[in-house]
């Protein structure tokens, strides 16, 4: 059983850089098309100093902290009993192991781009973002925590987002110059962390479909015609989401297509010359 706290800190993480790839994907492909390539993290413009890697700094600190909050601070240290690792904390345990995965692969894409240590391609640091995201498919689908019920649609459908970023992330390796490749990953990691918005709010807050209420750590609805009136909801909040995320990037290419484009840069060098 989770928690609202433990779905929106990841949640957050996932939204800020999946809005951000997204961003940039679409910038740098107006930018210059015929030499766009796809990046698995993107750099902040303008700055040559630690700024330059905020995304990366944001998932390894991000990373590190919400795995030093699953594995020390939700186990109260208490992480073996009699000499094995304690069995009231699996699912924090899964949850760290998911966490340390995003951690090393910040860890290796900024050794590769600030030293000399461990250069790595583009196509390389593609194959280890989608190890990490295997890493968290293999966690939601193979759980020790049994989610049922209402609970396990929510996850489920977490679970096909997930998928997605796998699939994005591999298909950026095999198709580095495609723009479509790289901006359905910005868009399938938005809303895998969306996603975990949405179920902290709906099971652990707010949102919570009629008939249906949290009871011992556990999400119980009264009768049958309840959780799948609540499935249903949950449809609905993913069609939402997903039409919500499509017409935010379409806004965006319209909004940086004429400070951003290539025609634009075109038509300012020619009134330069002129």
């Amino acid at each position: 059983m989770g928690s609202f706290p433990g779905h929106v800190l990841p949640g957050t993480l996932f939204l800020v850089v999946g809005m951000w790839h997204a961003w940039c994907s679409i910038v740098r492909y107006l930018s210059d098309p015929k030499s766009f390539r796809v990046r698995v993290w993107n750099p902040v413009p303008g700055f040559s100093g630690g700024l330059k890697y905020l995304e990366l700094y944001v998932i390894v600190i991000g990373g590190f902290i919400d795995l030093c909050i699953e594995f020390l601070y939700s186990t109260h240290l208490k992480i073996f009993v009699h000499g094995v690792l304690n069995p009231s904390h699996m699912n924090n345990f899964e949850h760290s192991g998911m966490l340390l995965m995003f951690f090393i692969f910040g860890l290796i894409a900024l050794l590769s781009e600030k030293t000399s240590f461990l250069p790595l391609p583009e196509g390389a640091l593609c194959f280890i973002a989608s190890a990490a995201f295997t890493a968290e498919y293999v966690l939601f689908y193979f759980h020790s925590t049994t989610h049922k019920g209402l609970e396990g649609y929510y996850h489920f459908i977490l679970v096909v987002l997930i998928g997605l970023c796998i699939l994005s992330t591999v298909a950026g390796a095999l198709m580095p110059t495609s723009f479509p490749v790289d901006l359905f990953s910005g868009i399938a990691i938005t809303l895998q962390g969306l996603w975990f918005y949405q179920t902290a709010f709906t099971l652990y807050g707010p949102m919570m479909p009629h008939g249906c209420r949290l009871k011992e750590n556990e999400i119980m609805c009264h009768s049958t015609e309840y959780e799948v009136h609540g499935e249903l909801l949950a449809n609905f909040q993913l069609f939402v989401l997903v039409f919500g995320v499509l017409v935010a990037v379409a806004g965006a290419y319209i909004y940086a297509e004429p400070r951003y484009g290539e025609s634009t840069r075109m038509a300012s060098d020619g009134s330069e010359d002129s």
